[in-house]
């Protein structure tokens, strides 16, 4: 059955998310910069409510994901900091370059250890998504969060497929980027992933929504059945301004034209 992760940027819409049905937390700060490590004393509050897992970020700013040597300490420093509360951590490190920094990385999942460790969004702005992967397995990472390197999930949508199929059980792909209700099970459908990554944010909204996580959840948990795959599937808006419902229905339109039946 497909999972889902809400991204939660205060304890209270962790609590939410929790009571909505999520099945991970990933507990970060400071939503507009993206996401940010958190005070340590939230994940303190809701570890005495919450039962299922709690990923932490471990980001100490917004920006860019090259960190300097004092950064770089901060962050290991702040792994040691949530030990014994974490169930995981999430982070993303990129070189010089713009590719995975494959050495600090792998250092920061040294001092995780034994605990799983998802490499985050910092993996869609690496110049190439496919030599990304395989460096981010080589650190240790346990699952990748992306949107295939494009605005959104479902734009992204025949990368990730292509992400997924790669994965072989090495790691786990987990679509992230705009995924909402009504778009999760298009996303799900031609991706074929077991994780899916949303902040239940509606569109247009500050705050997450409990109605909208238990409509992800429930369709997460609905068969797929009469969907067949496509040759390419057609491009969608990559604007997450835009509208996405036109995206949707030219890829349903594009289903029933092969003889598939659209997945909603």
């Amino acid at each position: 059955m497909a999972l889902l992760e809400v991204a939660c940027f205060s304890p209270e819409h962790a609590l939410l998310a929790y009571e909505a049905g999520a099945d991970r937390i990933e507990l970060c700060n400071d939503r507009h910069a993206g996401g940010t490590t958190p005070p340590l004393r939230w994940l303190t509050a809701i570890r005495e409510i919450i039962t299922v897992p709690v990923f932490v970020m471990i980001r100490p700013r917004g920006g860019d994901f090259h960190y300097s040597d004092q950064e770089f300490s901060q962050m290991k420093a702040e792994i040691q900091n949530f030990k014994g509360l974490a169930d995981g951590y999430v982070f993303g490190l990129l070189n010089g370059e713009g590719k995975v920094d494959v050495a600090r990385t792998g250092d920061l999942v040294g001092c995780a250890h034994p605990l799983p460790c998802t490499f985050h969004r910092a993996f869609d702005d690496t110049p190439n998504a496919f030599e990304a992967f395989e460096n981010v397995i080589s650190a240790g990472c346990r699952a990748i969060l992306t949107s295939g390197g494009a605005a959104s999930a479902l734009a992204g949508v025949e990368t990730l497929a292509q992400l997924v199929r790669m994965s072989q059980g090495r790691v786990t792909v987990m679509p992230g980027g705009s995924v909402r209700a009504r778009n999760i099970a298009m996303v799900k459908g031609y991706t074929k992933a077991e994780v899916f990554h949303s902040s239940g944010v509606p569109k247009g909204m500050e705050v997450p929504s409990a109605d909208e996580i238990r409509d992800m959840k429930s369709l997460l948990q609905a068969p797929m059945a009469g969907l067949a795959p496509l040759q390419r599937p057609p491009s969608p808006a990559t604007d997450d301004s835009a509208d996405d419902g036109e995206a949707v229905e030219r890829m349903q339109m594009s289903a029933v034209s092969i003889g598939a039946s659209p997945p909603f």
